[in-house]
């Protein structure tokens, strides 16, 4: 694939609402062309953008990425937890850990961040996924967890095995959590 290249001005506005005087916006027009073979419409139109001290990309974030990561996972044979995040009947958050590699990929399917497993975090590492698994089970600090332990039938306290028992789900919200591989 041939790298194209144009030159386009950056486009400097005033910001609005709450930013103070000197706050401003900066935008830049990209060409239809390029943003189509994106796959960007109205309806899909989240990026990724990064920054490395000297350029900046964009890239679109969505299915293929996440498939992209599980495929390459399954080919290296590595060790896969699938997790699917659901409020209500609503799929929200579509998550691939790489246990192996300690690496995991995610695929919002809502636009609601209040509803998705990660919020507005769009690359959660591996940290974020054990207290997002914890954050789905009875507080490890709560009184009596023996016994609740004992009644789900284990011995320990692990956040995936005790959602394996309960799907994640907690009396507050309707949210709950498939385990669709591992």
């Amino acid at each position: 694939m041939t790298l194209e290249e144009r030159r386009a001005n950056v486009l400097i506005n005033k910001a609005g609402g709450t930013a103070g005087p000197e706050g401003r916006s900066y935008r830049v027009v990209l060409p239809p062309v390029w943003v189509k073979q994106l796959g960007i419409t109205e309806n899909s139109r989240e990026v990724l953008l990064q920054f490395d001290g000297e350029s900046i990309s964009i890239r679109r974030v969505g299915t293929g990425e996440y498939a992209a990561f599980l495929n390459e996972a399954r080919e290296k044979k590595h060790d896969l937890l699938v997790l699917h995040y659901y409020d209500g009947e609503t799929l929200c958050t579509r998550i691939c850990a790489d246990r192996t590699a300690r690496r995991l990929a995610i695929e919002n399917k809502t636009a609601d961040v209040l509803s998705t497993a990660f919020g507005v975090d769009q690359n959660p590492n591996w940290e974020d996924l054990t207290a997002f698994l914890e954050s789905r089970c009875i507080p490890r600090q709560r009184d009596g967890l023996q016994h609740y332990l004992t009644r789900l039938g284990l011995e320990r306290y692990d956040p995936l095995e005790i959602i394996r028992k309960t799907e994640g789900r907690m009396a507050e919200d309707d949210c709950w959590i498939k385990i669709v591989e591992g």
